[in-house]
């Protein structure tokens, strides 16, 4: 990973939904704290309010975004639903889109390829983030994973995962399904970021939860209220030790030049470089 390169990595350690019905609330959650605002289409929009919620949601859109570090996403509908396809054509439509969207419910990649022709024939520059909820999206997560250069990230969706596999939605048991995607968004070098935890009384369970996915592999965790955020993104912000070794690491290779060093006694392969520019990246956004 060049300079450059590590500099352009984005922060995943937070994000919380916006409804898209209520446009004034979408101020609020980019000044709550989170690295990720995701305006709502889906699940949180009633079906007779679909429509009143697009519109409202791409004006937030029609003038230029301020550059404050916030990611902006826009959750649409399934592609494999009507109202999802209304949702694709009013993108089409827009001059102005939104920087990038969320997938929900995606299954096959033959989906998410079919999306980025369309955004390219239209000449949208629109990334994609793609939420992994399904035992078929499940199954197909690495083919999905590949098949557009647009996504940033894989998002985990547990609850409706657990529903699909019959299991409790808890740690243990959705472990599998978990390590699935992480291993599938480390294999093209994106982001994996783990679902909201439900329990808004439970903040200590939520840290608990969010060390393991963090540990896991995963670069952040959703919020269902603003509350949560500044715990996730201590949890998910490198520590200054894990800064200090970083440093550490690189300058030894850009010393050495070679594919090998050793730092205080152990051995390092290059490879390891890249995950520790990506910490430094990380921890300099975070103004740590």
């Amino acid at each position: 990973m060049t300079q450059e390169q590590a500099q352009s990595v984005q922060p995943r350690r937070s994000f919380i939904f916006a409804p898209g019905l209520r446009p004034e609330l979408y101020p609020k959650a980019l000044a709550s704290g989170a690295d990720i605002v995701c305006v709502e289409l889906e699940d949180g929009i009633a079906p007779h309010d679909k429509d009143e919620a697009r519109e409202k949601t791409l004006a937030l859109f029609a003038e230029p975004q301020a550059d404050d570090g916030v990611e902006r996403i826009v959750r649409i509908n399934c592609l494999r639903s009507a109202v999802g396809l209304d949702d694709v054509q009013a993108i089409l439509a827009t001059d102005m889109p939104p920087p990038a969207l969320m997938l929900p419910k995606v299954v096959s990649p033959d989906e998410v390829v079919w999306l980025d022709d369309l955004l390219t024939e239209r000449g949208h520059d629109t990334r994609l983030h793609i939420i992994i909820e399904m035992n078929a999206g499940l199954e197909a997560v690495f083919d999905i994973a590949r098949s557009s250069a647009r996504i940033d990230a894989l998002f985990f969706g547990g609850v409706d995962m657990a529903a699909d596999l019959r299991c409790k939605n808890a740690w243990e048991p959705l472990l599998y399904a978990r390590s699935r995607v992480v291993h599938a968004a480390a294999s093209v070098g994106v982001d994996a970021v783990d679902v909201p935890y439900l329990d808004l009384d439970d903040l200590e369970g939520m840290k608990i939860q969010a060390r393991q996915a963090r540990d896991l592999g995963f670069s952040g965790k959703g919020a269902i209220h603003p509350k949560q955020i500044a715990d996730l993104n201590e949890v998910f912000t490198p520590s200054a030790e894990e800064v200090a070794r970083a440093r550490k690491v690189v300058a030894a290779f850009e010393d050495a030049n070679t594919g090998l060093v050793v730092v205080d006694g152990k051995l390092i392969e290059k490879p390891v470089v890249r995950e520790m520019q990506r910490i430094l990246s990380v921890a300099d956004r975070a103004g740590r």
